[in-house]
């Protein structure tokens, strides 16, 4: 029987993984563009692929957790994530219909992979007795810094997108499979029905929820899609320089994660929710309008912080009930995705329109209408948590 530190131990390493395969993507866009000599808006109809395979594999995946369990579905995820990494990086700069049908699979894989480990973090999260599920989140930006600093330097002495695209994602499969077993057992302990899961879509609170993670996905999924190239756009950044300023949106999104979660103990979800919205909106204000590099970094630094926390809150909300957590957590993992389905060729033909750097100017604008539906979020605790020995 796996203990409950072990499988904290193996869920944070997930996530940690999940975020080093994706930022190591994210390092190589600016070359997509290049290499394909791509319009923004070409672009973004590009990374739609990745969005769109994620929502189509999200909806079943809650109830596919249900039938096998988080290990083989994880396994699942990793496997086709890598699968779809090798093809788009093998068609990078030569055959762009590879390229995108490679980040389609990919997509596939890693909405598969991103749904099963939250699922696996709330089990984990109810096991401690506090909020963890932030920091776990901290675990996957992590992984972002460490892949984005990686595909600077890399990009920097030549290495190509081919040789560092399949070296992580070949690494990062291995590694899950070996680390996937110490997952705690969610489903023997927390079985659903075929009809709850399909009840969870008419659920008001979870629906909300999706709405609210669905504003915030959208504040982090720009910047992971467009904060390099807006730099380089807007402020005359070079291509490194521009992945480096993605490096440090992650890194003040790591190091927000790790405080977070005793944040939200302390003063509760929704406040600490609000007061992150804002300081996203701000942050977002300064990058755009502000010509001083030191400011534009400060606004990078802010806008890093306040993206930080309303994925993987919205996560632990859609989990509070145990019984449901997995069915609910698909459902608010798919309306969350629709921003990375949306976001990035939106964002790309705003930005023919006004550029790159003030297409930046959506996400402040979207935050204030989402600041609505943040109360949905708020703790509810039930009857149900069953003590889980380490």
């Amino acid at each position: 029987m796996p203990t409950l530190t072990a499988a904290r131990n193996a869920v944070g390493l997930t996530f940690f993984l999940n975020g080093l395969v994706f930022a190591s993507w994210v390092s190589r866009i600016p070359e997509v563009r290049s290499s394909f000599d791509l319009t923004n808006g070409q672009l973004g109809l590009v990374l739609l692929a990745i969005a769109l395979g994620s929502v189509l594999a999200l909806p079943t995946t809650g109830a596919a957790i249900n039938a096998l369990g988080t290990v083989r579905i994880i396994r699942m995820g990793a496997a086709a994530a890598t699968a779809g990494m090798v093809a788009a990086a093998v068609g990078l700069g030569n055959v762009l219909p590879l390229t995108v049908a490679g980040l389609f699979v990919y997509g596939l894989g890693i909405g598969v992979w991103d749904v099963a480990m939250n699922v696996e973090g709330a089990e984990v999260e109810r096991g401690l007795r506090r909020t963890i599920m932030p920091r776990f989140h901290a675990g996957f930006s992590a992984g972002t810094v460490v892949g984005a600093l990686a595909g600077v330097l890399l990009i920097e002495i030549g290495v190509p997108a081919v040789a560092h695209l399949v070296g992580v994602v070949l690494l990062s499969v291995v590694v899950v499979w070996r680390s996937s077993p110490s997952f705690l057992p969610v489903v023997e302990r927390h079985a659903e029905t075929a009809g709850s899961a399909a009840r969870a879509w008419l659920e008001p609170r979870t629906l909300l929820i999706g709405v609210m993670v669905l504003a915030l996905a959208m504040t982090e999924g720009t910047a992971n899609d467009w904060l390099a190239v807006a730099l380089v756009d807007g402020h005359g950044a070079t291509h490194a320089t521009g992945v480096a300023g993605f490096a440090v949106f992650v890194l003040a999104m790591t190091v927000a994660r790790l405080a977070g979660a005793g944040l939200i103990d302390r003063f509760g979800r929704v406040v600490v929710l609000w007061c992150t919205m804002a300081v996203a909106g701000a942050g977002v204000l300064l990058i755009v309008f502000s010509d001083h590099p030191a400011l534009v970094v400060v606004g990078i630094v802010l806008w890093g912080t306040g993206s930080s926390l309303g994925f993987p809150v919205g996560m632990s909300a859609a989990a509070d009930d145990p019984v449901r957590a997995a069915s609910r957590v698909s459902v608010v993992s798919t309306i969350g995705y629709a921003a990375f389905l949306a976001g990035p060729p939106f964002l790309g033909f705003v930005g023919d329109e006004v550029g790159t750097l003030k297409a930046l100017l959506v996400v402040a604008v979207l935050l204030m209408p989402a600041a609505l539906v943040v109360p949905a979020a708020r703790e509810q605790r039930t009857g149900d948590r069953e003590t889980v020995t380490s």
